[in-house]
């Protein structure tokens, strides 16, 4: 009753504005054309119409203009030639990225003898020299310091050092502990995958290799090393991205570079009792005639970083994957790409920290400004002086 009410008044509103400007002496065109501004104003004060034009405007976002459509035949046919010429530069950016990882192959051998001394030193393999030590530290004036109270406090250790040695405590330990174990919980995206049971495992990983693969297909393997343990008799852990560097036909403008398009895994041959990837559930069962109870125990899958060797399938062909195999598999490509990209080429900087500098970027927005006439109570702030004169006026300009 009360909308109806409302559009009465509004067509009332409406039918005396018009009449307003027929008694003014204006004509049918005026009259129409005021009419059509009335009711526009009318409608705009209505919150129903409002909400539907900003659904309306909302779903308009992103949509063509038309401009296209509505130009002329020889208009058109000159924007297909510029699409043919943008497919041959897109063809050629293709082979660009294809040199660019040849060449990335080119140069992974020169890195190779690095990397293994990385290994033997983070292993404890090898010991690194006085000259292959001299590196620079963030702060020298806390290094000199440390090694003053330590020749200081040398003779104060030394006996407690003896007595360390007689029970056994190991000194010295091999090489650098845990470090990749800490590379993986330094970077988040890994640390997510990292359970608490996967921690004593990882703590056996040696070095984590990249090989390349420069066609046939073209793509990249991460060989995770692995020393003798208790959890798997594999030495070498592998998994295998095969990639893409040429347009996909369905949709050629899409094309940004070399991307993964398939990954494979490797079997883990576990232990007995060692999977970190399963775990055992024990389920009360009770029979439903004579009602007896058993127990049953059944395996489940269990989160684990380990599980990275187990991805999901991806389709062949037009075959469509489903939306949690699509998010899966997008994430695996990102987290192997990043271990090619960033992790095994830096590790020593993610161990330290120093590469998650360079990672986090934080994304500074702007912050609102307060309006400090919003919360003035003019008739209880004492402080509160009104304006002088009458402030339908402005104020008038003093000439200097």
């Amino acid at each position: 009753m009360a909308d109806t009410n409302k559009k009465e008044e509004t067509a009332i509103d409406v039918a005396d504005d018009i009449e307003e400007v027929e008694d003014a002496g204006g004509d049918a065109g005026d009259s129409k054309t005021l009419e059509s501004a009335v009711i526009a104003s009318q409608l705009m004060q209505n919150p129903e119409v409002l909400a539907a034009l900003q659904d309306r405007l909302g779903g308009m976002v992103g949509t063509a203009s038309g401009y296209i459509q509505s130009l002329p035949k020889v208009v058109k046919r000159r924007i297909k030639a510029l699409k043919k010429l943008q497919f041959e530069m897109t063809k050629i950016e293709a082979k660009f990225y294809e040199e660019v990882h040849a060449l990335e192959c080119k140069y992974a051998t020169q890195y190779a003898p690095f990397m293994e001394r990385r290994k033997d030193i983070v292993t404890g393999g090898t010991e690194p020299t006085d000259s292959d030590a001299e590196w620079p530290s963030d702060d020298e004036e806390e290094d000199e310091k440390a090694e003053a109270d330590k020749l200081a406090d040398d003779l104060k250790d030394k006996a407690a050092i003896e007595d360390k040695k007689e029970d056994g405590e190991e000194e010295n330990p091999t090489g650098i502990p845990s470090f990749w174990l800490t590379v993986f919980k330094n970077v988040d995206m890994l640390a997510e995958m990292v359970q608490e049971h996967d921690e004593p495992v990882l703590n056996h990983l040696q070095d984590i290799k990249v090989k390349f693969t420069e066609s046939d297909p073209m793509g990249f393997t991460l060989d995770f090393h692995f020393d003798s343990n208790e959890y798997f008799t594999n030495t070498v852990l592998t998994k295998q991205y095969i990639m893409r560097s040429e347009p996909d036909e369905a949709d050629p403008f899409s094309f940004e570079g070399p991307e993964i398009i398939k990954c494979k895994g490797c079997s883990i041959d576990w232990k007995k009792g060692k999977n970190v990837t399963v775990k055992l559930i024990k389920k009360t069962q009770k029979h439903k005639g004579r009602g007896t109870k058993r127990t049953v125990t059944k395996t489940v899958q269990n989160d684990s970083f380990f599980n990275f060797f187990a991805p999901p399938e991806a389709p062949e062909g037009e075959d469509e994957v489903d939306e949690d195999t699509e998010a899966l598999l997008a994430a695996d490509f990102e987290i192997g790409h990043f271990i090619r990209e960033r992790i095994v080429p830096r590790a020593v900087l993610y161990f330290t920290g120093e590469a998650l500098d360079e990672d986090e970027y934080e994304e500074e927005g702007e912050e609102e400004e307060e309006d400090d006439n919003d919360d003035i109570d003019e008739d209880n702030d004492p402080d509160y002086v009104p304006p002088q004169g009458d402030p339908a006026k402005p104020a008038e300009c003093k000439q200097q």
